[in-house]
């Protein structure tokens, strides 16, 4: 388990990143935002808001290396309806500042509480991308308040960290170095839609610098998924490398039907950058009218 937070390799270093973070929220953020920070047991989270000044909040939690641009092409149709609170997490390269380690999800799932209750949030909608997805989840399983519904975007804990993922982690980071055009053109051979967003990019090859220390998630028991008492839906890459799709909708439908599962055509595991007008949607229109665990089939995807 990590021993000490995450960190910077240097001042400089973080002085690097955070200029080309700066940077980037001017270029990609597409509506007004205003920037705080909330204070939790584990540091400083960054905050940028963004939205109608009232209403139930949408909180959004990017997945490991990423922080709150990850999720800036789903900000403005979220914004149009609803006040978006888009988060640094901490343990993870942005401009949220972690003081303590953070070694198990009941920690990750503490300082989450922390943010939500500092904000006001009564009947947050929280949506998590890969480990954002597991932040959610160790939320609610600390009985974590303020939340009416869960949308897990590929999320991690669903299942066991495969090798596979590992590589294809791994195959990202080595094409992320190829040249704009040949990157670009390498990004469906990996199954990698981050690989076509420019600027992505130039953050995580600013974040190489970063040392990320965050426990890896063991991947939840039945009565885990069980336990779950707020509504919940699952959005999957129908080409994930994260784990075996077909296996893993299947075993939520029979372990927990309550839930909303779709398999998202087209994408992979980084579904909220190749598919981020269909994630604004579901987050939107979720809880809905449907039957409570039908498949609700896209008409498209990246």
């Amino acid at each position: 388990m990590p021993d000490q937070p995450s960190a910077f390799t240097s001042d400089r270093a973080r002085d690097r990143y955070h200029a080309v973070y700066d940077r980037l929220l001017q270029e990609l953020w597409p509506v007004p935002v205003d920037a705080f920070d909330i204070e939790t047991r584990a540091g400083t989270v960054r905050v940028h808001r963004a939205g109608p000044p009232a209403g139930d909040p949408v909180v959004l939690l990017a997945g490991a290396g990423g922080n709150a641009l990850a999720w800036h092409a789903s900000i403005e149709p979220l914004a149009r309806t609803r006040p978006v609170l888009a988060v640094d997490p901490l343990g993870e390269p942005g401009r949220s500042i972690q003081r303590r380690p953070l070694t198990s999800g009941a920690d990750i799932g503490g300082w989450v509480a922390d943010l939500l209750a500092a904000v006001g949030a009564e009947r947050a909608h929280l949506a998590g991308f890969s480990a954002g997805g597991w932040a959610a989840m160790e939320h609610q399983r600390a009985g974590g308040g303020g939340v009416a519904a869960l949308t897990l975007v590929d999320p991690g804990g669903l299942a066991p960290l495969s090798r596979r993922f590992v590589r294809w982690a791994a195959a990202g980071a080595l094409a992320s170095m190829l040249p704009g055009p040949l990157r670009r053109r390498s990004a469906g051979l990996v199954t990698n839609g981050v690989l076509r967003d420019d600027g992505l990019v130039a953050l995580l090859r600013a974040g190489w610098s970063f040392r990320r220390r965050v426990p890896i998630p063991p991947g939840y028991r039945d009565e885990e998924l069980r336990a779950v008492s707020v509504p919940v839906q699952v959005l999957l890459g129908a080409r994930s490398a994260l784990f075996d799709v077909g296996a893993l909708a299947a075993r939520l439908a029979e372990v927990v039907p309550s839930w909303r599962v779709e398999v998202v055509p087209g994408t992979g595991h980084s579904m909220s950058v190749e598919a981020p007008e269909l994630v604004a949607d579901r987050i939107l229109s979720f809880p809905g009218t449907e039957q409570a665990g039908d498949a609700h089939a896209p008409t498209g995807g990246s």
